[in-house]
């Protein structure tokens, strides 16, 4: 099992100043693996580097809702004790996020949720918020994602591959300006509440599956296959892979969805997708998963 193990090449889109470096397969010709460098240059504005690159979808697109069901009443949970070393780094996502547009200082709140914070490999902190409460208050969007198997059936077989993952994904969609209020969290800081899709909130995936639907609906099954956050390219001949990829990016840009470039590779012959192994031969299973 050594086909998705293809070498990968990292080629720089940005200046001297700033690197802007991106994984691109070796197994295409020189020709083709040139035009498909110079598309990614021309195209450079659909990644983003951190949350000021991220202007977010159009309200006509997608915004999340937060319907309450009758017979439940707003609960406040009080402000947890913790180590003042993790106050600190809670504080500076905080920060970081308000700075960026995606938080709001709210007064008098009627939900109020405390942070969860995970510490990461970095030693930096991913903040979550215990939504627990509201989301038991909150009915249940049927909006479907895609089924796996069907997805992986539909990639496999293909010559040529490029994968993708959006930027901090759900926060490209903004929330409903009423319903700001219920995702409120409190700190030793102050109360905030968002203006954009916080990861734990009930029915994001639902919602940021009907958003890359509304964007793709005429191209998924065909030329690309999306599944919440991930967009894989496909093509059966190399030069196919270009025009499939021209048509993807585009649409990106227009709609100012923007991809993680550390996580994207564009131009191979395999690759992982949803715990299996997609190539031309078919489906093969990963091995880390063995």
């Amino acid at each position: 099992m050594s086909s998705h193990q293809e070498e990968v090449k990292l080629v720089d889109l940005g200046t001297d100043k700033e690197k802007k470096e991106v994984n691109v397969g070796t197994g295409m010709i020189t020709p083709i693996r040139e035009e498909l460098v110079a598309l990614l240059r021309d195209y450079q504005d659909i990644f983003a580097w951190s949350y000021q690159d991220m202007p977010g979808l159009s309200h006509d697109i997608e915004q999340h809702r937060l319907p309450l069901n009758s017979g439940y009443s707003p609960v406040k949970q009080k402000l947890r004790r913790r180590k003042p070393e993790m106050s600190l780094k809670i504080k500076e996502e905080v920060k970081k996020q308000f700075d960026t547009g995606f938080l709001a200082v709210a007064r008098y709140p009627e939900w109020v949720a405390n942070i969860v914070p995970v510490s990461k490999k970095d030693g930096k902190v991913r903040m979550c918020v215990d939504f627990r409460d509201l989301n038991r208050a909150s009915p249940k969007d049927n909006f479907p994602l895609s089924h796996i198997v069907v997805l992986v059936d539909n990639t496999a077989n293909f010559t040529l591959f490029s994968f993708m993952d959006s930027f901090s994904g759900y926060n490209h969609i903004k929330m409903v300006p009423e319903d700001m209020e219920k995702t409120m969290f409190v700190i030793l800081w102050g109360t905030f509440c968002y203006k954009v899709l916080s990861f734990g909130i009930k029915n994001v995936g639902a919602t940021y599956q009907r958003a890359m639907v509304a964007l793709f609906h005429n191209m998924m099954h065909q030329e690309i296959e999306v599944y919440v956050d991930d967009m894989i390219a496909k093509s059966k001949t190399k030069e196919e892979h270009l025009v499939n990829l021209r048509r993807l990016v585009e649409r990106l840009r227009k709609y100012q969805l923007r991809l993680n470039l550390v996580k994207c590779t564009f131009g191979v012959k395999s690759g992982k997708l949803l715990g299996f192994i997609v190539c031309q031969k078919g489906i093969e299973v990963d091995p880390e998963k063995v």
